[in-house]
């Protein structure tokens, strides 16, 4: 097991851990961008197998010079009980566990292998806790020097669940700018719609849809384009929704798309359409490759978008809305083309990875130096992240 960042004999390195979910979710990018190589840090990324894990995926980052093991994602107990010996063979000074629920397995391993320093990193506003979930959680923020929410929006969320303030800080997400380069001019781009994100309830496709309708009654359809994976059942429930519909030839769904960057850079409007999300990852994604950006009037959205200046806002689960807004702002191309160029040039100077990668660093550093976050250290962090 050879760590990615710095030499093994180099006694000062920082040896961070990162654990999270084998989904290959918006999590999952965030804690393998936090991988990337930096002098000083050694990294070891570990992913909770699930079904969508595949090989060639882990292949690819081991390619690109990752440390990756996964261990078993189900029972639980078995879950903490090999990351704990990975733990205890790797011998972290960090160990940062990212999302719901792999927060909670990823700290009792870290724990239970005597882990120096234990992170969170919690990435949406609303998750299944119930009663026992919760009290666990609670109690491992007891045992946790920091609580990150990937946005303001999201470190609230844990103080009203009962999290202790002292340790709760905002680190935005950020992307890797220079994989959203590839774009068209404009006048170039087809006149069309993108949305990536996975087929769940939260990210509601169906509005989406339903918006295809809607335009198309009013006899200016345009077509979107569907990218992502996720539940088999949310996708055939969306399948079936646009053949109701009618609005199967100006509805595409394409699966996961490898080359997400130039598939942006050649349509005109990105949207998501959630209802509710922890920071919009594929906003940010969009805004970057130019296109002009439509998101739901939600928590995290609101912090991507500011409306009427980056993108505009709707309500959400309002596919008349939505329509409306596809409208007017195919009726005033240049104001469409305003709102893409300052979107993007707000994403390039708040939402980047290295920006992101520097406050992590800042903030791992501190607590290994045992300067532990204080009410005054968070208000401090979260300024810095814009």
């Amino acid at each position: 097991m050879t760590p990615r960042a710095s030499p093994q004999n180099d006694a000062s390195a920082l040896r961070v851990l990162h654990f999270v979910s084998g989904g290959f979710s918006g999590a999952t990018q965030v804690a393998i961008d936090l991988c990337a190589g930096e002098p000083g840090l050694q990294t070891l990324l570990v992913l909770r197998r699930k079904r969508r894990t595949p090989k060639h995926r882990l292949d690819l980052l081991r390619r690109d010079g990752i440390t990756v093991e996964t261990v078993p994602g189900w029972p639980h107990v078995l879950t903490v009980w090999r990351l704990a010996r990975l733990c205890r063979q790797w011998q972290p000074d960090v160990l940062v566990a990212h999302g719901f629920s792999d927060h909670l397995w990823g700290r009792w391993a870290g724990l239970l292998a005597g882990v120096p320093h234990l992170v969170q990193v919690e990435h949406n506003v609303r998750e299944r806790y119930g009663w026992w979930r919760l009290w666990q959680s609670r109690w491992l923020a007891e045992q946790t020097d920091a609580l990150v929410g990937v946005s303001d929006a999201v470190r609230d969320a844990l103080l009203r669940l009962g999290h202790p303030p002292a340790r709760c800080v905002t680190i935005h997400n950020g992307i890797d700018l220079s994989r959203w380069s590839a774009a068209r001019p404009w006048d170039e781009r087809e006149d069309a719609v993108v949305m990536a994100a996975r087929f769940a309830r939260q990210k509601n496709h169906d509005a989406v849809i339903r918006a295809a309708r809607e335009l198309l009654d009013r006899g200016t359809p345009m077509r979107f384009y569907l990218a992502g994976g996720g539940s088999r059942r949310w996708r055939l429930r969306a399948e079936r929704l646009a053949e109701r519909l009618g609005v199967t030839a100006w509805v595409h769904f394409l699966g996961p798309v490898d080359d997400l960057p130039s598939f942006y850079g050649r349509v005109r409007y990105c949207v998501l359409s959630s209802h509710y999300e922890g920071l919009g990852l594929s906003l940010m994604e969009g805004m970057a490759s130019g296109c002009c950006a439509i998101g739901s009037d939600v928590e995290g959205v609101r912090e991507v978008i500011d409306h009427g200046r980056t993108g505009i806002c709707v309500p959400p689960d309002d596919a008349k809305a939505l329509a409306d807004a596809l409208t007017v702002l195919r009726a005033d191309p240049g104001t469409a083309r305003a709102l893409a160029r300052a979107g993007q040039g707000d994403v390039k100077m708040r939402f980047g990875r290295k920006q992101m990668q520097e406050r992590y660093r800042e903030l791992l550093v501190r607590l290994v130096s045992g300067d532990t976050p204080t009410d005054q250290a968070a208000r401090r962090l979260h300024l810095k992240g814009g």
